[in-house]
């Protein structure tokens, strides 16, 4: 594949608004589905919030073949959001969750260590970012440590996860890979990134400005926006998925559950 323009970033978000106006009720109720697991993971104190983050990954791959799915004509169905806890994908999705995480706290902690423990602090709420400690810090280092450390592992774990399920790769090849990829598309990334990002604050805008004077209604209509900008996303990261490593096929293990004619 030769190198892609820039420009396709915003393609590949046209591509996912195209997806999801085909199914836009069966992907909103998966992200909404998604949504309720997750508080119930963080009702949990450290170990829920920590597992909903380590699972990311395993809970991803459902969107990809949801949007598979309804590229294929087939329906969106609750029971896809537990494609990847099967095997054999589910222990690879495991193990590149737990990576994931040891990337973030690696970054965060040389970070604070570069702070002297200042950024932790903000973090956790123990100083105000307006505090004279919070001026006095050197978070400028630490924020550009973290951008060091967090791209590469973003573009690394970016497409591990749906290489993983629909190619069967191990973790190493698939994060291997996933680099090289965001790599080779990287100023297509940068308009995908930017687009979405413009796109969210305009929606966030355009809330505040209809809903604004009440913040309670506000509030929960962000909440709707933020996930019917989640299953957006998914969409347009399918599209390009699919234009970097080809249209995705079941995995081996899915087929091979499926009821065989009789002889």
């Amino acid at each position: 594949m030769g190198k892609l323009p820039a420009s396709t970033g915003w393609l590949w978000i046209k591509q996912g608004f195209g997806l999801f106006r085909q199914q836009p009720g069966g992907l909103t109720s998966l992200a909404m589905l998604y949504a309720m697991l997750n508080l119930v993971l963080s009702i949990v104190p450290f170990i829920g919030q920590l597992a909903a983050i380590v699972l990311i990954p395993a809970f991803s791959v459902a969107f990809m073949q949801a949007c598979a799915d309804v590229e294929q004509g087939k329906r969106v169905l609750p029971a896809l959001l537990l494609s990847g806890f099967r095997k054999p994908a589910f222990p690879k999705l495991l193990a590149v969750g737990l990576l994931y995480v040891s990337a973030a706290a690696l970054a965060i902690g040389l970070a604070s260590l570069a702070s002297d423990g200042m950024l932790v602090k903000l973090l956790t709420g123990k100083i105000a970012h307006d505090s004279p400690e919070a001026r006095d810090a050197n978070l400028g280092s630490a924020l550009l440590l973290i951008m060091a450390i967090g791209l590469p592992a973003a573009m690394a774990f970016c497409f591990a996860a749906p290489l993983i399920y629909f190619q069967n790769m191990g973790v190493g090849k698939s994060i291997f890979f996933s680099f090289f990829g965001v790599l080779r598309a990287f100023k297509t990334f940068v308009v995908f990134a930017i687009s979405q990002f413009g796109l969210m604050l305009l929606l966030s805008q355009i809330v505040g400005l209809i809903f604004g004077r009440s913040p309670t209604l506000f509030v929960m209509v962000m909440q709707i926006v933020l996930v019917l900008f989640s299953v957006l996303f998914h969409c347009a990261f399918y599209a390009s998925y699919r234009q970097l490593f080809g249209s995705p096929v079941a995995p081996k293990e899915a087929q091979q559950s499926a009821p065989e004619d009789a002889p």
